[in-house]
């Protein structure tokens, strides 16, 4: 059974697995750790990945990227409709008012749930690990951040779901760091004893996440959480963005933010640049060639002047601290280490601040781009029943209050009570009675809207009367409800008996539990049947990326034997065929090279099959004759000399055999020679011997 841990990111994704006895991290097909949060659509075919992120700027409309943070949200949210304007492709309406994608796929209009996008992203993450593997992969373990709401983590469920991926929990980011960390220290202190505090930082392209971690020998217990998420990566790559929009509007005349093209290729420059400045304190140069209206344009960047650009989102990064700390009533000299994560943490401004506030050194011990990833792995491990992995319990935090709300039972008002707190030990369940006779609703919602990143504060309604924490997947879920019924005894005529005989004993009192059906409305679910819809369709994309990837390798061999023969008949093939059957050779590949790039550019598979088939008829033939003139030599040459050695072996061996020989012959007369004379000795039998049968012993030996 595979084990695998999936850390879907903003802007890179991360395949962990269990192998070999430890984890590792899954390399993709260009041999890279990092997998791009990329999905492009072409007229043939999908290219997710590396290959996608190549096609940002030459196909920006039908590339979808930057799309996390529109899991589980309607068209109309603020969020959705903030990041429209910095997303080079269309978002529209769908059905259902959900927030999709619309792009050109098949050489027709295709609009794309976010759902079917991230699923897409964990197919090509599946497919990765099924390669290092060698096995299928069906359950997983997936990274979120630990903002997410009910609708937002039920959204990558469902994803993982169209992607045939069993997910057996959704985990939050920094517990997966935590969990990576704490599971290989030995020192931990003792389970009695006062737990070592370690906070974890972790900033990534789009987000901003803090967590307060208690370890204990075998134990992680989470304290608080603290999030920014529109604090990341992304924001300071904004800041050099407008910079040098600004600049170059200015010294060149240009106006980069009406071309999407050129403001794509300027973010990808920026990024480099932020990049370059976290190494180096002197100025760095920005260079683009034909930028805009065939005009190279340049400038440079200081890291003083980045920091003066980015002086208000240094200040943002002590709010989420201060939240964390409080929340989890720790000093700051009881904390022991604070871990610091994510591609942004990497900037030397943001690490100092970090520092500053903990008014000590952060530790950089774990990998700071694949740590989530790990921890997922572990957790997916923990959960297997396929491996076995030391005793390590986990309790997370609920990061928003959760309260319930119900009519009574004179259907008048309504009562809510909040029954999960804010930073709530998770999993964890409660069991409250109502006493109904009758349906009612229940309502679940968060109790502090006001703090949610989400403008749907609202969970669902159930028909139910148990509410049960299960895990991170989903923040709520009602599990099951029960009626209960007391046995009276009844009379004949249906009334009760009031009067008993005085000795009579007290009758029993039964109770029966009686389950009962739960509907259950939750915000923003994707309904079943439409699931199963998205399940079927992702298959049949997946079988038409496989058959375009048959049709391309077919393409590529017939254009490779081309190039291989043309150059092998000019060369070391030349003398192993005639010169007719050379000058009809030539023509083929000739008249194959001008059909590939004319109306052989866009054939069937078997179209280009029967073309190498061509090929293969008059150039097997040579190819063979060549191998043969090369082989034979070598074969003879090696014939002989194992003929030459046995020879050798059998003349040594027949010098030798003839000195055992003699040796042998020589012996044998010598003993003749001893036993003539002495057997007629003993002719009398009734005298004395004078010859005895041990005399014969030496001779014998």
């Amino acid at each position: 059974m595979a084990v695998v841990g999936f850390d879907v990111g903003f802007q890179s994704c991360f395949t962990a697995v269990v192998k070999n006895g430890g984890i590792e991290t899954v390399t993709n097909e260009f041999t890279d750790r990092c997998t791009p949060a990329v999905v492009s659509f072409g007229p043939k075919n999908r290219t997710i990945g590396n290959a996608a992120r190549n096609q940002i700027i030459t196909n920006p409309g039908s590339t979808v990227c930057n799309f996390k943070r529109l899991h589980g949200r309607l068209f109309q949210d603020p969020v959705v409709q903030a990041e429209r304007t910095n997303l080079p492709y269309d978002l529209v309406p769908l059905q259902d008012d959900r927030v999709g994608a619309k792009v050109s796929y098949l050489e027709k209009e295709h609009r794309f749930s976010i759902e079917q996008i991230t699923a897409m992203l964990l197919t090509k993450m599946k497919e990765s690990a099924e390669a290092s593997l060698q096995k299928k992969v069906a359950e997983c373990v997936i990274s979120i951040p630990s903002f997410f709401t009910d609708s937002e983590r039920r959204s990558v469920l469902d994803a993982a779901k169209i992607a045939g991926l069993n997910c057996l929990r959704l985990m939050n980011d920094t517990t997966a760091v935590a969990l990576n960390y704490g599971i290989y220290k030995q020192d931990l202190p003792g389970s009695e004893e006062k737990p070592r505090i370690v906070f974890f930082v972790d900033m990534g392209h789009s987000a901003f996440q803090v967590s307060a971690c208690a370890f204990n020998k075998g134990k992680l217990k989470v304290l608080s959480t603290a999030f920014d998420p529109y604090l990341g990566g992304r924001d300071f790559d904004q800041r050099l963005v407008d910079y040098f929009c600004s600049e170059f509007k200015t010294k060149y005349k240009l106006d980069v933010k009406s071309r999407v093209r050129a403001l794509l290729r300027l973010q990808q420059e920026c990024e480099k640049l932020k990049k370059l400045m976290s190494s180096n304190s002197t100025d760095i140069p920005l260079n683009i060639e034909c930028f805009m209206d065939d005009k190279d344009v340049s400038g440079k960047m200081s890291r003083g002047k980045f920091e003066e650009l980015c002086a208000d989102l240094i200040e943002r990064v002590t709010v989420p601290l201060v939240a964390a700390l409080e929340q989890a009533q720790v000093q700051l000299q009881d904390i022991s280490a604070v871990e610091i994560v994510g591609g942004a943490t990497r900037i030397p401004v943001v690490k100092t601040q970090i520092s500053r506030f903990f008014r000590r050194d952060v530790s950089t011990t774990l990998n700071a781009d694949e740590a989530v990833a790990r921890g997922c792995a572990l957790q997916c491990a923990m959960l297997s029943p396929a491996f076995k992995v030391r005793d390590f319990s986990i309790t997370d935090v609920i990061p928003f209050p959760i309260s319930l709300c119900w009519s009574s039972e004179s259907d008048e008002a309504k009562a809510c009570h909040e029954i999960f707190g804010k930073n709530h030990p998770s999993p964890s369940s409660k069991l409250i009675t109502f006493h109904r006779n009758k349906p009612f609703v229940l309502e679940a919602f968060y109790s502090d809207p006001g703090s949610l990143p989400f403008p749907e504060a609202k969970i669902g309604e159930n028909q139910t009367i148990y509410i049960r924490r299960k895990n991170v997947s989903p923040l709520f879920s009602s599990a099951s409800c029960f009626s209960f019924f007391s046995d009276k005894l009844q009379s004949q005529n249906g009334g009760e008996f009031t009067s008993q005989p005085p000795n009579a004993k007290k009758a029993k009192m039964k109770v029966r539990h009686v389950g009962l059906p739960i509907e259950q409305k939750l915000t923003l679910q994707l309904p079943k049947d439409h699931l199963n819809t998205l399940i079927e369709l992702e298959k049949r994309m997946i079988q038409q990326d496989q058959q375009e990837k048959e049709r391309n390798n077919a393409k590529n061999a017939v254009e490779e034997n081309v190039y291989f023969y043309r150059h092998k008949l000019d060369g070391p093939y030349q003398s192993f065929l005639s010169s007719s059957e050379k000058q009809k050779f030539f023509e083929l590949l000739d008249l194959t090279e001008s059909w590939l790039y004319d109306e052989g550019a866009d054939q069937d598979k078997q179209t280009y099959l029967h073309k190498l088939q061509e090929i293969h008829k008059l150039g097997m033939p040579v190819k063979d004759r060549y191998q043969e003139s090369v082989k034979r030599p070598k074969l003879f040459q090696e014939l002989s000399a194992r003929l030459h050695k046995y020879s050798t072996i059998m003349e040594e061996y027949e010098s030798r055999v003839r000195q055992i020989f003699s040796s042998v012959i020589s012996r044998t007369a010598r003993i003749l020679y001893f036993l003539c004379p002495n057997r007629s000795r003993n002719a009398l039998v009734y005298t004395d011997l004078i010859f005895v049968s041990d005399s014969l012993w030496p001779v014998e030996h």
